[in-house]
This record gives structure tokens, C-alpha cells and sequence, in this order.
């Protein structure tokens, strides 16, 4: 399934889970990499890591909030928003070619428990 998604997301020239972040960041401009890494459940070395692409490529923005703090607040690019809206498209088309083959109910059922599946503690 991962490989469906993947093949449709690099056409907007970023991996799935680079689109995941994109999207994160999205949701919460200003956003610190502590933040986020808590709320991806991701180690933070791990986050600083899958960013550097990111930011290499100009996609999102890192800034430190004041000298007294190692905080560092994220937010995306012009050329971030511009990526994640053509990510967003053929995440969706994958969405839909996944429907088509699954069908639509039982990729909703499958959606369902990996939502819940990940939302357990």
C-alpha cells in the first residue's frame, strides 16, 4: 500500500513521509521540532533528520524564536505550500486508486483500524 502512496506522492517531488510532514507543519505554522516530534511520535533526532531535506530543498522554514532558547519554530515556504498543494492532489488520486481496487467500504474499515491501531497507548 505504502508503494501506491509513494508512487503518486513523488510526482510532486517529495516522499510520503515528507508529504506528512509538510502537512503537519501546514496545520501548525510556528510549530517547534519538539512539538512535532511529539505529535508525529517521532524521536527528535529522527525529525531533525527527515527535515534536512526539507529545508535544504526551501520547502520549510526553520527559525530560531530567541537567542536565550534553542527552540526553533517551523513553518513552510512559498515553494512548501506550493509542494504540499500538488502532494495533496495525488494523495488524493492514490486514495482513489486504492478505493478502485479495495473498494470503498472496506478501505474505509481499513482506514478505520489503522486509526485506531496508531491511536493506542
Amino acid at each position: 500500500m505504502s508503494q501506491l502512496y509513494e508512487r503518486h506522492v513523488s510526482q510532486a517531488g517529495v516522499t510520503a513521509a515528507q508529504f506528512t510532514l509538510l502537512a503537519a507543519i501546514h496545520r501548525r505554522p510556528g510549530v517547534t521540532m519538539a512539538e512535532l516530534a511529539d505529535a508525529m511520535v517521532m524521536e527528535r533526532t529522527t525529525l531533525v533528520r527527515a527535515l534536512k531535506p526539507l529545508q535544504r530543498d526551501r520547502l520549510v522554514n526553520a527559525i530560531q524564536q530567541d537567542a536565550s532558547t534553542r527552540a526553533v519554530a517551523l513553518s513552510l515556504s512559498d515553494a512548501g505550500k506550493k509542494t504540499l498543494g500538488e502532494a495533496s492532489l495525488r494523495w488524493r488520486e492514490a486514495q482513489q486508486e486504492f478505493e478502485d481496487k479495495f473498494g470503498r467500504e472496506r478501505a474505509g474499515e481499513l482506514r478505520k483500524s489503522l486509526l485506531e491501531l496508531t491511536s493506542m497507548e
